[in-house]
Formats: C-alpha cells, structure tokens, sequence
C-alpha cells in the first residue's frame, strides 16, 4: 500500500526550504495523493501532481507559488484527477487549449484594426477623400474609444448597445435620442466593418450590429426619434430687405454670403470656390464633383449680379480661392454665421423685426437661404420644381436629372436664377460695381 504523505498546513507548507545542495527538490504536502511542492535552488516554488495517465507517468504542473495558495492547489489535484479518471489527459488537454489560443491570437484582430484594413480594403468604394476621412471620423470619436481594444470576435451586441447608448449631453440624453441620424450610420458602419470581419476569417456567428431581427428589437426607430429641427430661413418677403442690408456691409464674409445667396449654393461650397471653376465671360460656375455633397459636378448659372459681384473682388497672387480668409485660408461657416447674426441685430436695433424664420422664430442662418430661395420659386414663380431642386443640387429622377444637364436646360436655369437675383434686389437698377471688401 503506498504511503500517505503527512497532510501539511499552509504555515508549514511556508517554512519547507530548499536544503541547499541538488537539484530542484520536492516535498509531498498531503490531502492530495501526488500533490508535491518544488522548490529550486535559487528559491523558486511551484505546484505539481505527480500522477499516472494511462501506462504513462505524468507531472502536471498546477501553478506557482504563492499566487497559487495550498487549498487552491488541492482543489486543482482534484479536479486534474476527475478528469484522468474521465479519460482526458490534462496534459494534452492543455496542450490542445493553447493551440487554439495561439491560432486565435494570429487571427484576431482589434475593432481599431479591423477598420484601418476595411478602410484599406474599401478605399475605391469611397466617393473621395473627405467621404472617407468623414466615415472613420465618426468611428473614431464615437465606437473606437469602447470596441477599439476588443477582438472582433469578441464584440457582442451588448457592446454595440452600448456604444449607441452612450450620454452625450448633462440632460443624460444617449447618442441615439439626441443625434439619431449621426448613430444610424454608426452603427451601419460597425455592421459593414464586423461583415468585412467576418469573410475575412477574423470572426464568426451574426453579426451583432444588424438592425433587422437585432438591434431593432432594443432600439426604437430612427424615424420614430430623429428631431425635425430645419434650419431657420429668412421669410420670401424679408429677403430684399435683408439684401440690401447685406449689400451695405464690408468684409469678405459679407461678399461670400452675398455670393451664396445670389447662386442658392451650400455654404461649403461657395467658401472653397476657385477662380478656376469660373468662367466669367459664360456667366457659369462649374462645380466639380469632389466638392459637392451628391459626388456630382454641378453647373451653377450666374445672374448678372452674381458676375458683376465677382468681377469687383481683388485676386490675390498664389491664392486660388474667390473668397479667401485674412490668413489665406477658406472662410470658415461660423463667418457666415456671424453676418448673418450681425444683420438681425443690427436690423433690431433700428426697430427693425430683424430677420427670423417664419415657423421656429429664430434667426435666420447661411443654409436657410437655399430654403428661402426653394419657397420663392413654388410661392412666387412658375418655374417648375423640378427646376429648382437641381439648381439646389438636390436628387431628383434620373430622367429628370439628365434633362436639366443638357444645355437647353441651363439656360432656362439661368432666366431663373436671374428672376431671383432680380427680386433680392428688390427689381430696381441697384449699381452691383460698388463691391466692398475690408
């Protein structure tokens, strides 16, 4: 029969020493038939089990002392025995458990990794540059900081939720209630980076940010949450007098809002407009596609007010913008901004209503120009609105699209902007050479 070893206490366990000659030396602890302590010369010390598998004689080490306490390691004994018992070798099985660790490891692959590589992989599906530099901006400020250190595989839809349902603001509203429409193409971002995953071997199973039969299932709609909040547009009938205040201000600002309202353009496109887009004596803006929201080039017909305008504006050697800040630079939105805020103060001050929009009552701003212009030409005119939206540079039926770009179509544009600048400027033969720059 074979000998038990005495049963030692955790202190008496402390106190075993190495004897100082030999080799590594081990001391049978008790409670565990097998269950040694070793102890290296320089004072190393680490559990073990001796024990048979098989027709095989094992030593199967359970952890180091003393992170792995005395209790800890008769527990592990026992549990390394049930399973000899069951037939699985617990050496073998941990041999098995660390190749699939290692193959994880060369597989796996960090969220902030894994959008890098999409975003490699996808460069020619990107309309431009700013369109790809937009898409892993917002990753950047919203998904990376959570899922950027986590495995792919790992990712669950607990933590896509998470990100979705992050504060934004003291009032403890979540990004999905507060910017709904910037977090539904979040998530429709980590959708597409997850799906690249996943056919790149980098994961398996569903993808957890899919809305259908998922995340819609815990988040409401988008549509049933997204605020309806347009931008504030000057009234029809304040526009010529907001015109003409406009046209008695100095500055740079003052010039490109002028600009703007005059072609119905989005204000990033007329504050990086180039003197190379256009052509003064056609009377034409070219637009090309990589500045344009839709990724189209648009061709903008210039009123005569527009053309006078820009044919008093300096140029400035080695600069090619028409409308550039004091530095060299693009004016910025909040400049825009600014003029128009100036405006409505300045006509309040002179007992003026100020210039406010019709439904919120708030000041009108840049982008709410294109809105007045769009009312204009359904309340005031009978150009077709068909007309209009393409002037805006909006979407519209491909058929009708391919009408408008056709030159017989320009020209009815032009007679509509001209209608338009005619009515800004209140239908008189208001001079526009006297053109102010500070």
């Amino acid at each position: 029969m074979p000998r038990v070893a005495k049963e030692l206490s955790a202190l008496e366990v402390k106190r075993l020493q190495h004897p100082g000659t030999g080799g590594n030396a081990t001391f049978a602890v008790g409670g565990v038939a097998g269950l040694l302590l070793q102890i290296t010369p320089n004072g190393g010390r680490t559990w073990l089990l001796r024990v048979a598998v098989g027709d095989r004689r094992r030593e199967i080490g359970l952890g180091g002392f003393p992170d792995v306490t005395l209790a800890m390691a008769r527990d592990r004994a026992r549990e390394a025995k049930d399973k000899i018992r069951s037939g699985i070798d617990p050496v073998e099985e941990r041999k098995v458990a660390r190749a699939a660790l290692v193959a994880v490891r060369r597989r796996g692959l960090t969220f902030a990794e894994a959008v890098d590589r999409y975003l490699a992989a996808k460069l020619d599906a990107f309309r431009n540059a700013k369109h790809r530099d937009q898409w892993r901006n917002t990753l950047q400020t919203y998904a990376v900081p959570d899922l950027g250190p986590m495995l792919v595989e790992a990712i669950t839809v607990q933590d896509v939720l998470r990100v979705l349902s992050q504060p934004v603001n003291d009032t403890g509203e979540t990004l999905w209630q507060h910017k709904t429409e910037t977090a539904s193409r979040i998530r429709g971002r980590i959708e597409a980076v997850l799906s690249w995953a996943t056919v790149a071997g980098h994961r398996t199973g569903d993808n957890p940010a899919r809305w259908a039969g998922n995340l819609k299932e815990l988040l409401p709609a988008a549509s049933k949450v997204a605020k309806k909040d347009n931008q504030p547009a000057l009234q029809i009938e304040d526009a010529p007098r907001w015109f003409t205040a406009l046209r008695a201000r100095d500055g740079a600002g003052s010039r490109c809002l002028e600009f703007a309202a005059l072609t119905a353009a989005r204000s990033q496109e007329v504050r990086g407009a180039l003197w190379e887009e256009i052509d003064l004596e056609r009377g034409l803006w070219l637009i090309p596609g990589q500045r344009m929201k839709m990724d189209r080039e648009h061709r903008v017909p210039l009123p005569p007010e527009a053309v006078a305008l820009l044919k008093a504006l300096p140029r400035f050697e080695g600069n090619p913008l028409v409308f550039p800040a004091q530095r060299g630079g693009e004016l910025s939105d909040m400049t825009l901004s600014a003029t128009m805020k100036r405006l409505h103060e300045a006509d309040i001050a002179s007992a003026g209503p100020g210039f406010v929009d019709r439904v919120s009552k708030r000041p009108a701003v840049p982008h709410g120009l294109r809105s007045t212009f769009r009312d204009w030409v359904a309340e005031r005119t009978h150009f077709p609105s068909d007309m209009a939206e393409v002037a805006l540079a909006h979407k519209v039926a491909s058929a009708v699209e391919a009408s408008y770009r056709r030159g017989d179509m320009l020209d009815k544009r032009r007679e509509m902007m001209a209608a338009w600048a005619a009515y800004l400027c209140n239908n008189t033969a208001q001079s526009a050479q006297i053109i102010r720059i500070a």
